[in-house]
């Protein structure tokens, strides 16, 4: 028997090596990954006695919206790597305008059920302070709103992640690190707290890669990106990149990026980090809600 002659009671090699039956055996897999999640679902809701425990409150990622096609698609791809994060878990997804489904939208198709508002924005500002605890309140689900995503140094690890893949590769120490500085391109707001949470920001990515960092916004705030970057060029720094805080592409984000004299970094997009840190954002919210709870019995 030659090489060219497989057996007959064997099946041929398809291309990229998988047998006939892979598909088959790739749906039975997920098939049976989706009852596991579904038992273990309904397992996590009775406790050790017997006594049914409530269900956890919905998670809502709350996104801003955009008229980028590519900002929905990335917006839902972190949802589903929040749901593989925590399967047992009812995440769904509002935006405040733009997109659908429209915040109030969602929360209508919760009922009265309990529920956590997590914002996909970056730092304090008009969305946070005022348009989110709006729609919360106007509900007739029982929420919370958690805190914002940013500052937190699981975004610095986001942000340095996409600077290397953007071809970031000086370490502290070497003698070119010290023609390098970062401008971080945020989207900008009048309000001085969103300033303040992008200025620690830049302060912790400065830190972690030992070079100068300096905040800048896309609108409603200064310095922009072209003048961020002609002010470190003054100071001696003649590799100058671009780190993108913005949790999805977008007309602002590419803007930045436009602006860049050397190397633009990708948005934070659906980085497991920024997954991890929205549910840790939720599980926050929940343990001070219970906390609030317990005080008030």
């Amino acid at each position: 028997m030659t090489a060219s002659n497989p057996p007959r009671d064997e099946p041929h090699p398809r291309p990229g090596g998988r047998p006939p039956g892979g598909a088959h055996l790739d749906s039975t897999a997920q098939l049976m990954n989706r009852i596991t999640s579904q038992l273990g679902r309904q397992l996590s809701l009775v406790s050790r006695n017997g006594a049914r425990r409530p269900a956890p409150p919905s998670l809502v990622l709350v996104a801003h919206g955009s008229r980028d096609p590519r900002a929905p698609a990335t917006v839902r791809a972190l949802l589903e790597t929040v749901r593989d994060l925590r399967p047992h878990l009812s995440v769904h997804l509002g935006h405040i305008e733009l997109d659908d489904p429209l915040l109030p939208d969602t929360l209508a198709s919760l009922g009265d059920g309990r529920a956590v508002l997590v914002p996909l924005l970056l730092g304090r500002g008009h969305h946070v302070k005022r348009d989110i605890p709006e729609a919360a309140a106007a509900a007739r689900a029982d929420t919370s709103v958690a805190a914002p995503l940013g500052p937190h140094p699981l975004l610095v690890d986001t942000l340095h992640d996409r600077l290397v893949e953007a071809g970031w590769r000086t370490r502290p120490g070497e003698v070119r690190h010290r023609a390098d500085a970062v401008v971080l391109a945020a989207a900008g707001s009048r309000d001085p707290d969103s300033a303040l949470d992008t200025r620690r920001t830049a302060r912790l990515l400065a830190e972690r890669l030992g070079v100068p960092v300096l905040p800048a916004y896309a609108s409603a705030a200064a310095p922009t990106v072209a003048d961020a970057v002609r002010a470190l060029t003054a100071r001696g720094h003649h590799r100058v990149a671009v780190a993108s805080y913005f949790t999805a592409p977008g007309r602002f984000a590419a803007e930045c990026a436009a602006a860049a004299p050397w190397i633009a970094a990708a948005p934070l997009g659906a980085h497991p980090a920024v997954a991890r840190l929205v549910l840790h954002r939720y599980d926050q919210a929940v343990a001070a809600r219970e906390a609030g709870a317990l005080a008030s019995a």
